[in-house]
């Protein structure tokens, strides 16, 4: 029982470790983060951190791995069914609750909103990312049967940049903005796959 209890307190730590870590990458990004400055925002010492990860790199995937199960996991609510031309249903139904994850998860952009992601983050993270990119090109192509697979690949790449490109922007603002931001990026993306889906069912 001793050691159930033990083992329970080290994985409360652990999380609470993370959690600061996230704090930190979120508000100094993953260059400028140190491990005396995480070791602060989790109440800890230095020395207390290194018993449960040795360096930043490690705590970045142990992290990484974190967002990899919350990816995942949002990856599955993109459960709507959607059918030819219910572009606004697909948008209303995704957007907000990416905004939330987001918000939810503020290391989230630091680590992976970047082009130059150290390879050991990347290769933590990219079967959630595939799966939710994966997830949202079905849903597309629900909506656009039309598009070419290639095309809809194409699509979903460029709609998924886009995101990660306006994002940190939403987030980042104050909460009576954010709202006006947050229809700025779905007006962008209806335009977008408007127009993409229009062209390609004309041809």
């Amino acid at each position: 029982m001793a050691e159930v209890r033990r083992q329970e307190r080290g994985r409360r730590r652990m999380e609470e470790i993370l959690l600061a870590a996230a704090q930190v990458f979120g508000e100094r990004g993953y260059e400028n983060a140190t491990t005396n400055a995480i070791a602060t925002a989790a109440g800890i010492s230095p020395g207390s951190l290194y018993q449960y990860f040795r360096n930043k790199e490690e705590l970045a995937t142990a992290l990484a791995e974190l967002y990899r199960e919350r990816l995942a996991a949002f990856g599955s609510t993109f459960g709507t069914a959607v059918g030819p031309g219910d572009l606004d249903v697909l948008l209303d139904h995704v957007i907000g609750p990416l905004v939330e994850f987001n918000i939810a998860n503020p290391g989230f952009k630091a680590l992976f909103a970047r082009a130059d992601m150290p390879t050991a983050l990347r290769e933590a993270v990219d079967p959630a990312h595939r799966a939710v990119h994966l997830r949202a090109e079905g849903l597309l192509g629900a909506v656009y049967p039309d598009l070419a697979p290639d095309v809809r690949a194409r699509c979903t790449a460029v709609a998924v940049q886009t995101v990660r490109a306006m994002m940190p922007m939403i987030v980042e603002a104050p909460e009576a903005e954010r709202a006006a931001l947050t229809e700025e990026l779905r007006l962008v993306l209806r335009s977008y796959l408007t127009a993409r889906g229009t062209r390609s069912s004309s041809v």
